[in-house]
């Protein structure tokens, strides 16, 4: 066996000789073992498969990204700097290192290999985001709105909230609040009274968060006084790069110049000075934006995108969906959006699960029903199941956001599903605010992979399961039409949401109506 495993490696780093590339690193992977890469979109796809390959550089899926790749058996490799790697039969190949990649047995199983890289790589720094996000659901105008925010259906849509009878959280206004990109100022025929408007918001129990971006309209007079500043990212010529986006084309600030990074601070602490706005949606950081313009400092793209993902440091209230390197800080991180569907459904557990175990615990799993607007422009086909099954993932993961109205798309039974699913949150706020507070401090996550609370029981491939802690076993229903799922069940006794006690080492089967989500304590 050893001189097959050996032959192995041998064949492996002499294909990628073949290919003129030089590998840095070869790990060797145990047909038991299992690996989790820090990618977190590709979540879904993992503990990884054979053939599975990935560039790290300028590239962020869109999504959180970590320099890190951790094994069921305790083993890690983390490097400061992107890597390039490929899973090959017997082995995980790492060529393209720009940094040292560290190799380490740190441990014996899933749980000891990712506290040693919490504490030694990226340490939990001892804050949380505000309790709010924890506490209550978050709503975000973006489905409901897209690109007409405006302050009338805005305050609708906050008191639909208490009308129906919905807790107040925090609202995100989200993009085109703003005069221009660039321009951080609210347009005033759709805002025409902003303060009057945010006073309401509070009154009503509401905390306020505005998108915002790193992109500047290249025909403004904020770009023409930027430009002067030098505080642009820039072409080979030595002019403001001009960097295609989904919402067009824009000069992208300079994060690396004292100019850029004040400027744009300054915009949003005049903010929340003049408006009394309470914090931001910092978005469009994505590293591929970053791949073929010049920076006053030489780093690389993904090292832009953490330069952005610090900015909000400064501000509590913050969301990234895009970040790199940023594990341990109290930052809230979102999926990327999801589209309406059952296939986008699934992904929301192993996503999570991910986001956990590379050290993003403060993380939102997208937005209920999803985030994807184009799911629901006219005449598109609203799954009401859907919103409900996906209001339940959300109602014991670290936190909640809805988007498009529930109570605008669903009947009453499905509604009612959905406050159900609402009120069980409430049942288990403070469980999860103290998983937040203890994730604050020890980095460990406060949702978890079956595997990371059990080790080598074989739950290594479990995705559609996870522990809330290390007592709450979750197991929501992940497909339409009502009926039956199986649940995988650790060893010990169980007690279900129904009362029920069950013997765990074992499988069982349960019936989930609309209205259940299913979980079980451990005794």
């Amino acid at each position: 066996m050893k001189k097959i495993t050996f032959l192995i490696l041998l064949l492996s780093a002499l294909e990628i000789h073949a290919q003129g590339t030089d590998p840095v690193l070869i790990v060797k992977k145990e047909s038991k073992d299992h690996w989790w890469a820090g990618i977190i979109r590709e979540g879904h796809k993992m503990p990884l498969r054979i053939g599975y390959e990935a560039d790290l550089y300028g590239n962020c899926w869109r999504n959180q990204l970590q320099p890190l790749l951790l094994s069921s058996n305790g083993t890690l490799v983390w490097s400061e700097e992107p890597f390039k790697f490929r899973v090959d039969e017997g082995a995980i190949v790492f060529d393209q290192a720009r940094d040292s990649l560290h190799h380490k047995k740190a441990g014996r199983n899933l749980r000891e290999a990712y506290l040693y890289a919490s504490k030694n790589y990226f340490p939990p720094s001892g804050k949380m985001p505000p309790e709010l996000f924890f506490s209550a659901p978050q709503y975000n105008t973006w489905i409901e709105l897209t690109y007409d925010q405006n302050q009338v259906d805005v305050m609708k849509y906050a008191r639909s909230i208490i009308d129906k009878g919905m807790p107040p959280g925090i609202i995100m206004i989200d993009d085109n609040w703003q005069e221009d990109y660039g321009k951080w100022n609210f347009h005033k025929a759709r805002f025409p009274d902003p303060k009057t408007m945010m006073k309401e918001l509070h009154d009503l129990g509401f905390k306020v968060m505005l998108w915002v971006c790193p992109f500047v309209s290249p025909d403004s007079d904020v770009y023409r006084d930027l430009e002067a500043k030098k505080a642009f990212m820039t072409d080979e010529t030595g002019r403001p790069a001009m960097v295609r986006w989904w919402n067009g084309v824009s000069a992208e600030l300079d994060l690396t110049t004292a100019e850029g990074e004040q400027w744009f601070k300054g915009k949003l602490n005049g903010l929340m000075e003049e408006y009394g706005v309470d914090g931001f949606k910092l978005d469009a950081g994505d590293s591929r934006f970053y791949t073929s313009a010049n920076a006053s400092k030489k780093i690389s793209p993904n090292g832009h995108t953490e330069l952005f993902a610090k900015i909000g440091l400064s501000y509590p209230f913050n969301e990234y969906r895009a970040t790199w390197k940023m594990g341990g800080q109290p930052l809230v991180q979102r999926l990327h959006d999801k589209n309406h569907d059952w296939d986008d459904l699934k992904k929301l557990v192993p996503h999570m699960l991910l986001e956990g175990i590379m050290g993003y615990p403060f993380s939102c799993p997208d937005m209920i029903g999803g985030g994807q607007f184009t799911s629901f422009l006219e005449g598109a086909v609203i799954d009401q199941e859907l919103v409900v099954r996906s209001t339940q993932v959300h109602a014991l993961m670290p936190m909640m956001q809805f988007s498009v109205a529930p109570w605008r798309i669903l009947d009453e039974e499905h509604f009612n599903a959905v406050l159900d699913a609402v009120k069980l949150r409430e049942n288990f706020k403070s469980k999860i605010l103290g998983l937040a507070k203890e994730a604050a401090l020890s980095g460990e996550p406060i949702v978890r992979p079956l595997e990371y609370v059990f080790p080598h029981q074989g739950f290594a491939t479990v995705d559609d399961q996870f522990m809330l802690g290390k007592e709450v076993l979750v197991a929501p229903f992940l497909k339409s039409g009502q009926g039956k799922r199986r649940v995988v069940l650790p060893k010990g006794k169980w007690k279900s949401d129904r009362g029920k006690i069950y013997r765990g080492q074992r499988t069982i089967e349960i019936e989930v109506p609309l209205d259940r989500l299913p979980y079980f304590v451990k005794i």
